[in-house]
């Protein structure tokens, strides 16, 4: 074989891989287009501000219809310039304005959950609409009077969650009188639910995380010989 015959050969194969990777891409972005076609709630990382974008698969000069809740530019401001929306290259769900520019770009964190980021603002989350709400739901659930207490039993805390806002997405709690001593030099004074971890901050921005397990109850990750754990209160 021919050196000129094996260079054909080689870029043919190339063109063909090319092409292969190109089609592939296009089906990748097509399946993206048909998922995002539905409501979705934009919001802070907690949820403390919400909006309910509603994305349509029309086209539009620009990129793709949508539409947004009239409550949406009071919660959010950065979204009174969202005037459409659109995939860009794989995996990018992009809102943008009227002139076709990014607002805010997005790309999947997990299944059906997307982050984007606004420069100076912080982190946003782009969730289906019923999935969202399932999660208000959850966190609704969880205010009220709760134990701390060890592996073996002995409650060492209790604490009160609210739905009271502190600072950023984060929301109040409060500990009860006589904690143990370890308990309260964290002294926990905010708390939030994040991608399914209960999580605990102090002033000092020191935090606990907490994951729930099949018993209904929240333990201390990662876990340790002497567990702590967090159950409804008694």
């Amino acid at each position: 074989m021919t050196l000129r015959r094996s260079s054909g050969i080689a870029a043919a194969a190339l063109t063909a891989l090319l092409a292969l990777a190109s089609q592939v891409a296009a089906q990748d972005a097509s399946t993206l287009k048909k998922e995002m076609i539905g409501q979705w709630e934009l919001a802070t990382t907690e949820r403390s501000k919400t909006c309910v974008v509603t994305m349509k698969g029309d086209a539009t000069p620009q990129g793709l219809k949508l539409e947004l809740e009239p409550g949406c530019a009071k919660a959010l401001p950065f979204t009174k310039d969202i005037t459409a929306w659109n995939i860009k290259g794989l995996d990018i769900v992009r809102l943008q304005d009227a002139a076709g520019q990014p607002v805010i770009d997005f790309t999947e964190v997990e299944s059906g959950i997307f982050e984007g980021l606004r420069t100076g603002e912080g982190v946003y989350i782009l969730q289906n609409l019923a999935a969202a709400r399932s999660l208000a739901k959850s966190m609704d659930q969880m205010i009220g009077d709760w134990s701390m207490v060890r592996g073996n039993g002995q409650t060492i805390c209790g604490l009160t969650l609210t739905n009271t806002e502190a600072t950023g997405d984060n929301f109040q709690v409060f500990l009860k009188p006589k904690c143990d001593p370890a308990v309260a030099a964290f002294a926990p004074n905010q708390w939030r639910l994040e991608r399914g971890q209960m999580i605990l901050m102090s002033a000092k921005g020191e935090t606990w995380q907490f994951e729930a397990d099949d018993n209904a109850q929240w333990r201390r990750v990662p876990d340790t010989a002497d567990p702590l754990i967090m159950i409804r209160g008694q």
